[in-house]
């Protein structure tokens, strides 16, 4: 049997291959091509041919000692999670490649760029795939240093290459972001989530005295116990998870991923699809069963703590998908739109988990659990195929405003069946795959009665139609609201574009078709291999009166777009220029809940003013110690001086008074 490693490992292999050949000078394309797209391919074969072993019950678990004074191992743990997540990563980052090659092609930093991608898809590999939590960390932080260089891969800041208004901002904050800034936001959120992370892991290996994730499974009721103990429990597993929060752009750290879209589309797509946000998911996915049966086993103190975290995970959960749907309703740059829509859905994915962690029942507890990784999936494809047809949309047009966009449908047939075939997925509709996998989401946070949550859930469900069929109609369906600044190019992608988000369309679409005819229940057996899992998974949508009603609310808010876009002909510029109400919600959803700001005026400002104070204050001792203590030794030195007349007999006197002091000292202490 082939051993697992290679599945994270050949991509480095050939991430190493690239950087030789990029210091040897090798200028010509085609080799990077071959090297990234053929490394990728390997692992995504090696993860197929290791599916129906894991899938059959045998867990896949190789280990190599790296530090063993440490107890730390250098190897793969291939259980149902893993294997399905190393399945979903290595397809669609082979897909999003071959797309890569061509709308990559000529670019001046094209090199560069085919090295970190590879050992982008190395690192997350890597990360889904290790058994111990240093060895994860080390994937998690390689995918966050390859992602700082491929948002900021036009690091020479071109205007075309920018995300947001030029010119626009919010309370003095400017609202648009060259490519060189938004690597460094993105570095920065999510380096102060993994601080936590970091913290996490020190924690567990003080408690436990091991790094395995296994071995911290087997133990959990013993070190969550502890910690309970000692009133910490629920403190620590949120320290714990700041890292997953961060990575997955969850509210209070999405700014990162909006603004990541200054890089080239295909990393939007490799970033926002199957890999570095998803990354905080699989956190969750991996850990969650551990927590779950740790504080069930323990009940008392350590179960209270553990569903306050829950709690608070599904709260965060349901805000930001909340949150991010109603910025994408206004949004009028395309990958921005469904850039909202990733945290979103992400959202609802932190939210099953969290409901999922309050449900008593364990059998309903992992199907929460896995109804959330099945949205991973269906989200991994659906949101691909979306981001690579935006990067063709607006390679044809030469702008990232969907107001200089329009009438594609008319050249643009199998995109534009490939755009209603994701976004439908999107916005959750049967049969496509997003249907089922949202619904499960849904039902768990009825089942664990978030009421709130739950009609936050359905509420963000119908915006999610009406943004994603908004952006559709906009785009292929109506006569752009402004004329292109250059000649539109409007035709088919060429064929190594156009096949990869094709192909992704059409299986969020066979997915959802197959989904209720075993194909549901193959990947609930498959989901039930993981670590964690103390019970059969089986995932179902419960047709009722209740799932009726979600289906025609979301339906309807579909329906309404061309309703008001098309029949009515609305129009919500005038409206804006009109309505001084109308202009204040918009800015403020425009302005992304004017949260950029906050941060940048509170958090940034307030750390510069600090700064500015010590700077004072650096100042003050600089000039105490290079001006204040010089001149107070002149001082003393003339008055030393003044007392020396070149009188010997003067200082004879100093002398006598001097030994005299001496002695009477001595005298009145010893005397």
């Amino acid at each position: 049997m082939i051993d697992p490693i290679w599945i994270w490992l050949t991509p480095y292999l050939g991430a190493s291959v690239l950087a030789i050949l990029w210091i040897l000078g090798v200028r010509d394309e085609r080799v990077y091509d071959w090297v990234s797209v053929g490394s990728i391919l390997v692992s995504a074969i090696i993860a197929t041919v290791l599916l129906p072993v894991v899938y059959s019950g045998h867990l896949i678990y190789t280990k190599y000692s790296w530090l063993p004074s440490l107890g730390i191992n250098f190897g793969t743990y291939m259980d149902g999670l893993g294997a399905f997540m190393a399945l979903v990563v290595s397809w669609l980052s082979f897909l999003i490649a071959v797309y890569s090659t061509e709308y990559m092609k000529g670019d001046w930093g094209v090199q560069r760029y085919f090295f970190f991608f590879t050992f982008f898809v190395g690192s997350m590999l890597l990360l889904v795939l290790a058994d111990n939590l240093v060895l994860m960390f080390v994937g998690w932080e390689g995918t966050g240093l390859a992602s700082y260089a491929l948002i900021g891969h036009w690091y020479t800041d071109e205007e075309e290459t920018w995300v947001g208004d030029p010119g626009r901002k919010a309370f003095g904050t400017p609202m648009y972001f060259e490519p060189s800034h938004s690597g460094v936001r993105a570095i920065l959120f999510t380096r102060a989530g993994d601080i936590g992370m970091i913290i996490g892991m020190a924690l567990f290996y003080m408690v436990t005295g091991t790094f395995s994730i296994p071995e911290i499974s087997e133990t959990a009721s013993g070190w969550m116990g502890f910690l309970a103990s000692k009133g910490v429990l629920t403190a620590a597993l949120l320290v714990f998870s700041l890292g997953a929060l961060a990575k997955s752009a969850q509210f209070p750290f999405h700014e990162w991923l909006v603004t990541a879209m200054t890089g080239p589309t295909p990393v939007s797509a490799l970033i926002h699809a199957a890999t570095m946000v998803k990354a905080g998911v699989y956190f969750m996915l991996r850990f969650s069963p551990i927590f779950y049966n740790g504080a069930v086993a323990l009940g008392g103190s350590a179960l209270a703590a553990t569903e306050q975290y829950f709690n608070i995970i599904a709260l965060l959960g349901g805000i930001t998908a909340f949150m991010m749907a109603t910025m994408a309703l206004v949004s009028r740059e395309l990958k921005l739109i469904f850039a909202f829509s990733t945290a979103s859905q992400l959202g609802y994915m932190f939210l099953g988990v969290g409901a999922a962690g309050l449900l008593t029942q364990k059998e309903l507890a992992y199907e929460g659990i896995a109804a959330s990784a099945a949205h991973l999936m269906s989200h991994a494809v659906f949101k691909a195929a979306l981001f690579l047809i935006a990067g063709w949309a607006i390679h044809a047009v030469h702008s990232r405003f969907i107001d200089n966009m329009g009438n594609f449908s008319k050249y643009m047939k199998i995109t534009t069946l490939s755009i209603w075939l994701a976004g439908l997925s999107l916005a959750g509709l049967p049969p496509f795959s997003g249907f089922w996998s949202k619904e499960g989401i849904i039902h768990a946070a009825e089942a664990a009665h978030l009421e709130s949550l739950w009609i936050l859930a359905v509420f963000t469900a119908g915006l999610t139609g009406f943004y994603t069929t908004r952006a559709i109609i906009r785009v292929f369906h109506m006569p752009p609201y402004e004329p292109p600044h250059h000649e539109a190019e409007l035709h088919e992608a060429p064929p190594r574009m156009l096949w990869p988000y094709t192909i992704l369309a059409l299986t969020a679409l066979v997915i959802g078709l197959v989904w209720p005819f075993g194909f549901g229940a193959d990947f609930s057996n498959l989901i039930s291999r993981t670590l964690g899992f103390k019970e059969p998974v089986k995932l179902a949508v419960e047709f009722n009166a209740t799932t009726y009603g979600i289906i025609t609310w979301v339906l309807a808010m579909v329906l309404l777009v061309p309703a008001l876009y098309l029949a009515l002909k609305v129009d919500f510029v005038s409206m804006l220029k009109t309505s001084k109400t109308a202009r204040i919600f918009h800015a403020f959803l425009y302005d992304r809940w004017y949260i950029n700001a906050l941060i940048y005026i509170f958090i940034v400002g307030g750390f510069l003013g600090i700064i500015d104070i010590l700077g004072y204050v650096d100042g003050f001792i600089d000039a105490f110690y290079h001006i204040g203590i010089p001149i107070a030794f002149i001082l003393i030195s003339k008055g030393f001086r003044s007392t020396h007349k070149g009188r010997p007999d003067l200082y004879l006197a100093y002398y006598a008074y001097g030994i005299g002091l001496l002695l009477l000292l001595l005298y009145m202490i010893w005397g």
